[in-house]
């Protein structure tokens, strides 16, 4: 199950839009967010285009959550943020996946709800490939 037009199930110029590709958990891909805003932002999308929770086995609904637990933990060792938000929409791209949102109490809208794409904070090739070294280090 997989749609041509969906960043996520297509990956290449589709995804790079606003994504890099971090590596494949159980059931999921780890994504960069190209915003980072929130340092240490990324996705957890599912690897099948579903739409929602209830669209997948509750084995396949563990593993999920087990993928978003462990990226969670990754980003939390590497970029000690003081909470992690986390947000599941999908309204216009109806592919399941969690957004990870790093919160710092010093940062960039702390106490209140984050910007989908604020698209203030960009980085250089080099510093996404640092970043995804970091993830990877303490996945």
């Amino acid at each position: 199950m997989k749609d041509p037009n969906c960043g996520y199930c297509a990956g290449g110029e589709v995804l790079a839009a606003f994504g890099i590709p971090i590596c494949k958990l159980s059931v999921s891909s780890l994504i960069l967010f190209k915003e980072q805003s929130h340092p240490g932002r990324c996705i957890v999308a599912f690897k099948d285009h579903v739409s929602e929770l209830t669209d997948i086995s509750d084995e396949d609904r563990n593993a999920f959550f087990a993928d978003v637990a462990r990226a969670s933990k990754a980003i939390h060792a590497a970029f000690h943020p003081d909470k992690v938000n986390y947000g599941a929409y999908g309204d216009g791209g109806c592919h399941l996946h969690f957004h990870l949102v790093p919160k710092y109490k010093d940062g960039f809208e702390w106490g209140g709800v984050f910007q989908m794409n604020p698209g203030k904070t960009t980085l250089t090739e080099e510093e996404y490939a640092a970043m995804i070294e970091k993830i990877k280090e303490n996945l």
